[in-house]
């Protein structure tokens, strides 16, 4: 493929992402990043916890101010972001500030999930390190977790593209025999699973998007899009 091929842009989606021939993507979001600590305005508590240093796997914890010096103990929900599995993080101000908002309303131990993105990192690494994650915050080995977190009440919670993750990790953990995380409930919001065929009444457009996002979300994959959602 000469340069002038591989420069050429096939799709973009406008303040989102662009996507080169040559299977290069160009993040055009950027959020501001923000950092963990104490939120000002739910008094909520926050921090980063890296699960595996070689590939980056991390979350973020957060704590409702509430519960902090008490014994009560609290549900976990374990949460990933969306993003049609291409952008997005734990830590952009978007989801840090959901995240915070949604711990203190609803007085849980909120577990965000940093996972890989593709292309860089096709699918299936989103799905397994978000399973790694739910392990882990499921073995309470952290000491908020240990100290605060009820899991007889886990839950997950996603949207877009995690809604779509919370679905393959309730799979997994149905599949995964007795030593798989019990989770108690699960939230889907906007799940994304948009195949070949326009569902819902989606216009036939929509395909074409859709296609597009999962040819590099997984690429390679047999089958079409309906193989991979």
């Amino acid at each position: 493929m000469d340069a002038d091929a591989a420069d050429t842009v096939v799709f973009e989606a406008p303040a989102h992402f662009r996507f080169y021939k040559s299977g290069k993507i160009e993040r055009l979001n950027r959020p501001p990043i923000l950092p963990a600590g104490v939120d000002e305005a739910t008094g909520v508590t926050s921090k980063d916890v890296v699960l595996d240093a070689d590939t980056g796997l991390s979350v973020r914890l957060y704590l409702p101010k509430l519960h902090q010096n008490t014994s009560t103990k609290l549900p976990v929900l374990v949460y990933f972001h969306g993003g049609s599995f291409l952008i997005g993080s734990a830590d952009d101000a978007t989801y840090h500030t959901y995240v915070n908002a949604l711990a203190a309303a609803a007085g849980v131990l909120a577990v965000s999930v940093d996972y890989r993105l593709a292309p860089e990192h096709p699918l299936p690494a989103a799905y397994d390190d978000s399973w790694a994650a739910l392990r882990w915050a499921a073995s309470a080995q952290d000491g908020w977790i240990a100290e605060h977190g009820d899991l007889s009440r886990l839950f997950l919670a996603g949207d877009s593209a995690g809604a779509n993750i919370v679905h393959d990790m309730l799979m997994r953990a149905a599949s995964d025999g007795d030593g798989s995380p019990r989770v108690e409930g699960a939230i889907l919001l906007h799940p994304w699973f948009s195949g070949c065929a326009p569902i819902e009444g989606e216009p036939p457009a929509a395909t074409v998007v859709t296609g597009m996002l999962w040819s590099y979300a997984c690429p390679g994959a047999v089958g079409g899009a309906d193989d991979r959602g």
